[in-house]
């Protein structure tokens, strides 16, 4: 199977955001004020109202999703959502926390767990997060604008499991965030590790 870019249409909203809209430049989304997927860890609660546009997720495939937003308010968040389940899901992006620009991932197995490494002067430029899906795990990698890739996390995720997967926006803080997501690709999942 080749490289093949994913329309928008394609895929299915996890939960609605507010608006979705398709410009020459992209998919312009704007997040609901609350929207989140969190479980458990640390805050106590369960969050699973994260606005991500998901298809069919294959082993030995990977899917890039490219994206551009002006990260300013605590959590702001864009990035690859995977789901298999409530209690079985996978997010790695950016998210502005703590003051800064924030490269990372949340590995959900009934728990989540949460990674991230600052990245402050990434904030308002391409970014990409590519996805490999393999049949005991992912590996999750990010660049900025044409940059080498950075590998961000390696998790476990069956491939038994059904799993779709595509772009992610969430705003757990606030109203008004809006992203633009510039393309949404599947490829063949990474060879190798390093």
């Amino acid at each position: 199977m080749t490289d093949r870019l994913i329309p928008w249409s394609a895929g299915t909203w996890t939960t609605a955001p507010v608006s979705a809209t398709q410009t020459d430049a992209g998919l312009v989304v704007e997040a609901a004020e609350g929207s989140d997927a969190w479980r458990h860890t640390s805050y106590g609660f369960v969050h699973d109202t994260e606005h991500a546009l998901i298809t069919p997720f294959a082993v030995g495939r990977a899917v890039e999703v490219s994206f551009s937003a002006e990260f300013s308010e605590q959590f702001d968040q864009a990035g690859v959502f995977l789901r298999a389940a409530e209690d079985t899901w996978i997010k790695a992006g950016v998210e502005f926390a703590d003051g800064a620009l924030q490269l990372g991932a949340v590995v959900t197995h009934v728990n989540s767990d949460w990674s991230v490494a600052p990245v402050p002067e990434w904030n308002a430029r391409v970014i990409t997060i590519r996805v490999s899906r393999d049949e005991t795990s992912v590996t999750v990698r990010a660049r900025v604008d044409a940059e080498p890739w950075r590998l961000v996390r390696v998790a476990p995720l069956a491939g038994s499991l059904a799993v779709s997967a595509g772009p992610l926006i969430c705003a757990p803080t606030r109203a008004g965030f809006s992203a633009t997501f510039l393309g949404w690709t599947e490829t063949a999942a990474d060879a190798e590790l390093h």
